[in-house]
């Protein structure tokens, strides 16, 4: 392959892509639209599953980077009812199926092991037109521009590469996270903390209505927390996110009679609260073969959190990489290869998303071994 793999997108899939690609000699260059690798928050924990995220990270020759930067314990996880009754409490088992890191330090691990401007800081892509013999030119913000004979659209959820494959578009799937901080929570927020233990708390209803949230349990005692609430995006729209105290009073008013030590996640927040409405692609979303260019991550297969999100972008990063090292003077054959395996892992995952689970499906489903994520 003469000409540079070219990735839109530096997330952990584009990177996983690139380490792998450099890994087996072949160049790749990475485009990314924020103008650094410190713009803004790389968001909170993530667990790395054995059966997917950990492979992709061997096959970019980084496990023991991984190891360093795993946070011990923080596999425990714990599920209450609104009152918080604890319904199910399961210790850390030490196994390292599903270790956590935070997810700005996977990244710079990833960052780290490519050759210094593999990663273009500062390109949004605007504009991408195909020419001739499956070869594109991105334009980006500013008119500079790219051409090359693969494209990768590692980009996510609004991807600028995937109309050049599918007019499939994200859908709003009808709820929404509102993310909230508490820091040094064992000091000044020692209720809350306890109540979270040592690694993930899920707390919910019983009867499923779409009122629950995730802890996580970060770094020098920060609650990370994920408050979910399933309303239709113009009620979201009558909150004022601009006045971080109304907003959080906003939110804990739909949590009225819960344990106080539960909605301290909401009220008693350091930052202000931020909305993040959930999309989705449609299950099974596939395209025909185009050439020259492919997906990966949310870019392919956006579907509601379910511990899955960064594990599979980090595998389709993997298994792209080693399709085209195995078939280095024939894009096609290793894209065709990639797909046949990417189609099916996207629909397998997008089916197992949880929508409003009760507290016996969501013990029953970490009784199996999963996690959220």
């Amino acid at each position: 392959m003469h000409t540079p793999v070219t990735i839109i997108g530096a997330g952990l899939g584009g990177l996983l892509l690139a380490r792998v690609l450099h890994v087996h000699g072949i160049p790749v260059a990475v485009y990314e639209a924020e103008p650094s690798p410190t713009a803004r928050s790389q968001g909170g924990m993530l667990d790395i599953h054995d059966h997917n995220g950990q492979p992709a990270l061997r096959a970019a020759g980084l496990m023991d980077e991984f190891r360093g930067i795993v946070l011990e314990g923080r596999q425990a996880i714990r599920i209450l009812d609104r009152n918080g009754i604890v319904l199910f409490d399961k210790a850390d088992d030490g196994t390292g199926k599903s270790p956590e890191v935070q997810r700005g330090e996977l990244r710079q691990i990833l960052l780290d092991a490519l050759p210094a401007g593999t990663v273009r800081w500062g390109h949004k892509a605007t504009g991408i037109r195909a020419l001739a013999e499956g070869r594109h030119e991105v334009t980006f913000a500013g008119g500079t521009t790219a051409d090359t004979s693969l494209l990768v659209g590692a980009d996510g959820a609004w991807s600028r590469v995937r109309p050049l494959l599918s007019n499939a578009t994200p859908e709003y799937i009808g709820r929404s996270f509102v993310e909230t901080c508490l820091y040094d929570a064992d000091t000044r927020h020692p209720a809350t903390a306890k109540v979270v233990g040592g690694g993930t708390l899920v707390a919910l209803d019983p009867d499923g209505n779409g009122k629950w949230f995730v802890a996580h349990r970060e770094k020098d005692g920060t609650l990370h927390a994920y408050i979910t609430l399933t309303k239709p995006q113009n009620w979201f729209a009558t909150v004022d996110f601009t006045d971080a105290a109304a907003a959080a009073a906003r939110i804990a008013e739909e949590y009225d009679g819960w344990a106080p030590e539960l909605t301290a996640l909401i009220t008693a927040g350091e930052t202000a609260p931020v909305l993040r409405p959930l999309h989705a692609l449609p299950i099974g979303h596939r395209w025909d073969r185009v050439p020259g260019v492919t997906l990966l991550g949310d870019a392919a297969h956006l579907t509601a959190p379910n511990g899955e999100g960064a594990n599979l972008a980090m595998q389709d990063g993997a298994e792209l990489g080693k399709a085209l090292a195995a078939h280095p003077d024939d894009i096609e054959t290793a894209l065709t290869a990639y797909e046949q395996t990417l189609f099916p892992r996207g629909t397998a995952a997008a089916a197992e998303a949880p929508h409003n689970p009760t507290p016996q499906e969501l013990i029953n489903f970490f009784t199996r071994g999963e996690r959220t994520g």
